[in-house]
């Protein structure tokens, strides 16, 4: 009997349920396989690195854009939003907490003691905060830097018990709040609370799934044209090193499903959860990001200070992978579009976060400044980075077609 037949086995006779073995089996290395075995979760730094140790230096961006530090010290820094007079908001998961860069870069703390808080969102001056299990807001946020009230909660009923808790949130072009909740592990058949987009009032009412069969998404945009929402997720792990593909997906409708966890990246049906379905039976993903890249937080960009060729071009955060031999993403990617919403190309943006293996940095979100500058999140390091264009016009403009090509065929698909 193979391995995890045997272990399917002996718990049945322990009386678990064949839907929490299969999870149990499928949510570790596969049995023998000492390679995957040594694979684990690379852990970041205790301390955010000091200003000065910032890998700046190492990473690179195309012509005619220049990369700063905008600020440092923030631990686990992680989703990024700008407020209304260019505060700079960022949250820190790992900490409880959420900053706030004000406009002399200063760093203070708007509020502490909170549960994985990830998600940020703003409107009209009220700061929205998505924790593991509830959504607050603290009103007039940016007239109270130097004194935040506590968060007073809009919505608790978010899933406590969730392996992948940390939650995404925005504002929508509907004035409503979407939130995300992810699977509560690796690979199973989750509650139908879970696995799913939220739109919820922002008084916390009239909540309804607009997303099903989704694994963790941590970001998400509105098309400034189409008013649709794309959305970053997260494919399953321990399938192999080079699949499923993580996922760029697009909402046509309220409630589409898109496979988690029968079906990943569109046409690949599940090895434990497949059986019966057909992937045919899902919205299948608008691009698929690489196998295990760990796509995080995404913008689309309205702004001018860059070339034209990138406004409404979508730019992500592949935080990077853990269970690969040879670790890939750890970058921040352009994805440009068709006029009908399709994807017509991607090209690596911001990158050098991944050297010898090793990661000297992690970014996790993106933010567009009032200027049209980029912002990027770094938890690895603590610190927010700003990219500008620094040069004319011309010296923004994409390289010519057959040299896109080569460079995108040489950095997304030579994995090995």
């Amino acid at each position: 009997m193979e391995a995890p037949a045997r272990i399917l086995f002996a718990a049945a006779l322990a009386g678990l349920s064949p839907a929490l073995l299969q999870a149990q089996v499928a949510d570790g290395p596969p049995p023998g396989n000492e390679a995957a075995v040594k694979l684990k979760p690379a852990a970041a730094p205790s301390q955010p690195a000091a200003a000065d140790a910032l890998p700046v230096g190492k990473l690179r961006l195309p012509s005619g854009f220049r990369l700063e530090v905008y600020a440092s010290g923030i631990p686990d820094a992680h989703t990024l939003r700008v407020g209304p007079r260019g505060t700079v908001f960022v949250a820190s998961p790992a900490s409880g907490k959420v900053y706030a860069v004000d406009g002399q870069r200063a760093v203070k703390v708007v509020a502490s003691g909170l549960d994985r808080p990830n998600g940020l969102a703003l409107r009209d001056g009220t700061l929205f905060i998505a924790e593991r299990s509830r959504i607050s807001k603290i009103d007039g946020v940016e007239d109270a830097l130097d004194s935040p009230p506590k968060p007073t909660v809009v919505y608790e009923d978010l899933p406590k018990n969730n392996v992948n808790g940390l939650r995404y949130l925005g504002v929508g072009p509907d004035n409503k709040l979407y939130v995300s909740i992810a699977m509560p592990c690796n690979n199973c058949v989750p509650q139908a609370t879970e696995g799913q987009i939220r739109r919820i009032d922002l008084d916390g009412n009239n909540v309804e799934a607009v997303a099903l069969g989704v694994r963790n998404s941590l970001g998400f945009d509105w098309s400034p044209q189409s008013k649709q929402l794309y959305f970053t997720d997260n494919g399953r792990d321990w399938l192999s090193e080079d699949a499923p593909n993580d996922e760029l997906n697009r909402i046509a409708k309220p409630g589409e499903n898109f496979g988690a966890p029968y079906c990943y990246q569109g046409t690949l049906p599940d090895s434990v959860n497949g059986w019966g379905r057909s992937c045919d039976e899902f919205t299948p993903p608008v691009m698929l990001l690489g196998p295990h890249v760990a796509p995080l937080g995404m913008r689309f960009y309205t702004g001018r200070m860059f070339a034209r060729d990138y406004h409404d071009t979508i730019f992500i955060a592949r935080h990077g992978s853990w269970n690969r031999t040879r670790k890939i993403g750890g970058d921040v990617i352009a994805v440009h579009l068709n006029k009908n919403g399709t994807v017509d190309s991607m090209e690596p943006f911001l990158t050098g976060f991944i050297a010898g293996n090793n990661y000297v940095g992690r970014p996790v979100d993106v933010e567009q400044m009032q200027d049209g500058s980029l912002l990027v999140s770094d938890d690895w390091n603590g610190a927010v980075y700003r990219v500008t264009a620094s040069g004319a016009r011309e010296a923004t403009q994409a390289p010519p077609q057959h040299e896109q090509r080569r460079r995108r065929h040489d950095y997304f698909f030579n994995f090995r």
